[in-house]
């Protein structure tokens, strides 16, 4: 097994998955060799020191996946619901590959139930991947799924992609715009975040709008978390998150992954490459300074979209804690922000 790094990283977000038949064009064997443009496979992971990692389960349709490859900051993208019955089929797919990863791996990767399951995993440098799902479109409203996919592994859960569904309402991807659009949780979604509590699946917040957002907040047991999302201050693009949205999350002591996604990134919210690493940096310095040292981390979006040329894929996780370093952050800072944090939430959040 891979030697444990110095800085072993916890990735609260990437989407991995959408790289794979029947989403994407590549095979489940690809995952294990350095495949021209993948940013996520095992030998860029070992290369990154990633230790372990959310795999998100998102389901695109033609609209979704149009805007992903041609964001424009002046157009407002305000995308459907997904049919349910593909979101189900595709939903089922992706969860098999990720475990037929697991199997395929000889022993390098496991999907992870639980937090003796992840420690063991980072003790022996076998590569943790945790069943995320982005959007509950393949949860029904009277939640048979959710316990159904919660022992298939289920560990974390956004209500919503950028799109409706049953129990809540993303947010539009519109700029420069608040992530005030929309209603609250559904009577439903209410139902949802309580089972999630019962559970311990961790409820993410990312792509959620702010009534929803401020739903959860009052029913929720557990610490607020968005797993990849930024400062709104610096980057008004309503996927990101308001100062009062963030200082909920400090006050439930949850945190936030802090997305390398350029657009989400960059004040003009363009699709450019060529962004500064520094801009990434720049997040995490406003997300520290109002959240504190020790609700922030990474949530890194690796998959499909644009991220920094300095960035670009799992295997520079090295390049952004050297920028960290330099900015001022010591040892015991950098440890809480490439694992110690997202240890922390977890170990409160999953029973």
């Amino acid at each position: 097994m891979a030697q444990r790094p110095r800085y072993p990283i916890i990735d609260g977000h990437n989407d991995a998955l959408m790289n794979f038949s029947p989403i994407g064009k590549h095979s489940i064997e690809d995952f294990f060799g350095r495949k021209a443009g993948c940013q996520l496979d095992l030998v860029r992971a070992r290369e990154g020191g990633l230790a372990a990692g959310l795999f998100a389960v998102f389901v695109p349709d033609d609209e979704s996946t149009a805007m992903i490859h041609s964001f424009d900051p002046s157009v407002e993208y305000v995308l459907p619901a997904l049919e349910p019955t593909y979101a189900a089929r595709m939903t089922m797919a992706m969860v098999a590959n990720l475990y037929r990863i697991e199997a395929e791996s000889g022993g390098q990767v496991k999907v992870v139930r639980s937090m003796s399951d992840l420690e063991a995993c980072l003790r022996a440098g076998i590569f943790a991947a945790v069943l995320h799902f982005e959007g509950a479109e393949a949860i029904d409203t009277d939640l048979d799924a959710l316990d159904v996919y919660y022992q298939a592994g289920l560990r974390s859960l956004g209500l919503v992609w950028s799109r409706p569904t049953p129990f809540a309402e993303g947010v539009p991807f519109k700029f420069p715009h608040s992530p005030d659009t929309g209603p609250g949780l559904t009577e439903a979604g209410k139902r949802l975040v309580r089972a999630c509590n019962r559970l311990g699946i961790m409820i993410d917040l990312s792509h959620l709008n702010e009534k929803g957002f401020w739903d959860v907040a009052h029913l929720s047991d557990a610490p607020l978390v968005a797993t990849h999302s930024n400062a709104w201050e610096l980057c008004k693009l309503p996927r990101n998150l308001t100062d009062k949205q963030l200082d909920a999350i400090k006050e439930s002591d949850g945190m936030v992954g802090v997305n390398f996604v350029v657009m989400l990134a960059r004040a003009d919210a363009q699709d450019k490459a060529d962004t500064p690493l520094e801009t990434i940096v720049r997040h995490v310095n406003y997300l520290v300074e109002r959240l504190g040292i020790d609700r922030v981390g990474f949530g890194s979006d690796f998959g499909v979209a644009t991220v920094p040329n300095d960035l670009a894929d799992a295997g520079q996780f090295p390049r952004l804690v050297a920028a960290l370093s330099a900015a001022g952050y010591d040892d015991a800072a950098l440890r809480k922000l490439t694992h110690e944090n997202w240890l922390r939430v977890l170990r409160q959040t999953w029973k």
